[in-house]
């Protein structure tokens, strides 16, 4: 299984309906901008919060960050772990979601 996904296809699967969207990023890089619905999940705090990303096999996960450096390292860890293997990267990350101008929310929002 290919572990990344287009960041079309992100988009694409979230205009589908419910999709699970991990942003890892850091708060003060929320600040300027989510995608609806995305759990943040910053990595510095992926440690003691491992439980909230989905085991089962059958519920794609999405991990975005701002360029992918840090969702491959993440995915890197979770295949280590076992039972991630339905976990997906997004390649560009939040900084080509920006720049196509693609909708964003703030934190909450």
């Amino acid at each position: 299984m290919t572990h990344a996904v287009s960041i079309e296809t992100l988009k694409r699967k979230l205009e589908e309906g419910p999709t699970i969207v991990f942003d890892i990023r850091e708060p003060g890089e929320h600040a300027a901008g989510v995608i609806a619905g995305a759990r943040l999940l910053p990595l510095s705090q992926v440690g003691h919060r491992f439980g909230e990303i989905p085991k089962a096999p059958d519920t794609p996960v999405y991990i975005i960050c701002h360029t992918q450096n840090r969702s491959k390292a993440l995915l890197g860890a979770l295949l280590q772990r076992g039972g991630y293997d339905h976990v997906q990267i997004v390649e560009g990350g939040m900084s080509e979601w920006a720049r196509r101008g693609w909708p964003m929310v703030k934190p909450g929002g």
